[in-house]
């Protein structure tokens, strides 16, 4: 089948298509046709070698967490699923092929298309996973760093949801977006710290901070500590004693319950581009430029 491959660390140049062997699902497996790849910065960050210092992805690899498609083999003791049925969810082996085998999936509702659906699972266990850890609750301010990205697009929805007021910062292209979502919209940048209290003068419960961008330091000062701020994208959480939140709790149930909430317009996925699989490298030059608005996704 065809992949994209990894074969050295280095910039997007480094993703090449490649032949490589059809996976053969396991117990509780089921393999799929990709028709939809979500690309994840974190991706990026494996490409590139940055991940090396916390994890050893061993090369030639084949990237990629999240998938769509159309089952076509079924492995032992798997139930609930037949070949034909349309799914996504979490891909066990790479997700930049025509095949992938996933373990934790959900089927695909008819309303829902490919695109959309494939942009649920890491956005979706990301946003519930860090708003459980900051305990947000009705009532509350939270600030999202990074709103209008795939990740913060869910965050700010399921906060807004569950009765919180969320102010997000985006760069000024994104202002409306955010603002559809349901929150407060800022840009990010110097002077955040002023523009954020005349926003919320009784200041934040909490932040979720997805870009990474360097505003810690003006989370803390918000915050007048560091309780209650999550980081999922900045390396610089450590030293400034902020919590990283990098461990996925993947649920099959809760993305049914996520890809229902989106057939029914309900909740909305952001999709920033559609690319065919073997122009995966140029989807990563967009990510590494750091502006997408939502998910960019690979289509086969």
């Amino acid at each position: 089948m065809k992949a994209v491959v990894l074969e050295r660390f280095g910039g997007p140049e480094e993703l090449r298509p490649a032949d490589v062997e059809v996976p053969e699902p396991g117990a509780g497996q089921v393999r799929v046709r990709v028709r939809a790849v979500g690309v994840n910065p974190f991706d990026a960050k494996v490409r590139s070698g940055a991940m090396e210092s916390a994890f050893t992805t061993v090369l030639p690899t084949v990237l990629g967490s999240e998938v769509a498609g159309e089952v076509d083999a079924v492995g032992p003791d798997v139930t609930g699923a037949a070949v034909g049925d349309e799914v996504f969810g979490f891909a066990d082996t790479g997700a930049y092929a025509e095949q992938a085998l996933l373990t934790t999936f959900a089927r695909k509702p008819a309303a829902l298309d490919w695109e959309r659906a494939v942009a649920l699972p890491v956005a979706g266990e990301t946003a519930d996973r860090v708003l459980r850890l900051l305990g947000v609750t009705a009532g509350e301010t939270l600030l999202v760093h990074g709103a209008a990205g795939a990740v913060g697009t869910i965050a700010v929805q399921l906060a807004v949801a569950a009765g919180a007021r969320v102010i997000g910062t985006a760069g000024p292209g994104n202002q409306e977006h955010v603002a559809a979502l349901g929150a407060t919209p800022t840009t990010y940048g110097p002077g955040l710290v002023d523009r954020v209290r005349e926003l919320a003068p009784s200041g934040v419960d909490a932040v979720f901070d997805v870009a990474g961008r360097g505003a810690l330091p003006d989370s803390i000062e918000l915050r007048g500590g560091t309780d209650r701020i999550v980081t999922i994208a900045d390396p610089a959480a450590g030293d400034l004693g902020v919590t990283f939140s990098a461990n996925s709790r993947r649920d099959a149930g809760r993305l049914a319950e996520l890809a229902d909430l989106a057939a029914r317009g309900e909740l909305v996925t952001a999709v920033a581009g559609t690319l065919p699989l073997a122009e995966a490298a140029e989807a990563h030059r967009v990510i590494d430029a750091g502006h997408a608005r939502g998910k960019l996704v690979l289509v086969v």
